[in-house]
């Protein structure tokens, strides 16, 4: 599958922003689907997720603030971000597990992945 990210740029901090992962799967429906960020100089790190049956899971650091959507007709899943950070600067990549298994927060389940789109918080 493919998966195309876009939505990324520069926003104040306080402000909101909204990512979009395009995927070209037929199944799309049957995947999970992750949104990882890795900032400069640190290691690539989940973000937020949902599942093919509709769970939402987020990391501790966004919850309340971030929020993980899906359109299955569409094929696209979404990342709203709110009350953005300086520390929530990172390139942010979406990513597919086709595995069917039990959604999982680790990158190594992940086996499709977007290109990145750069999200810049200014303070």
């Amino acid at each position: 599958v493919q998966l195309q990210a876009s939505g990324g740029g520069l926003v104040q901090a306080g402000g909101s922003l909204r990512l979009s992962c395009a995927a070209s799967g037929r199944i799309f429906s049957s995947y999970h689907m992750g949104w990882f960020r890795q900032a400069p100089g640190k290691e690539r790190e989940f973000v937020t997720g949902i599942g093919w049956s509709g769970g939402r899971y987020y990391a501790d650091s966004v919850k309340g603030r971030f929020t993980v959507s899906r359109d299955n007709a569409k094929t696209t899943v979404y990342l709203q971000m709110s009350s953005l950070k300086s520390e929530d600067t990172a390139v942010y990549y979406c990513a597919a597990d086709r595995s069917r298994g039990q959604f999982s927060t680790m990158i190594r389940y992940y086996d499709s992945w977007g290109q990145g789109t750069k999200v810049t918080v200014s303070s």
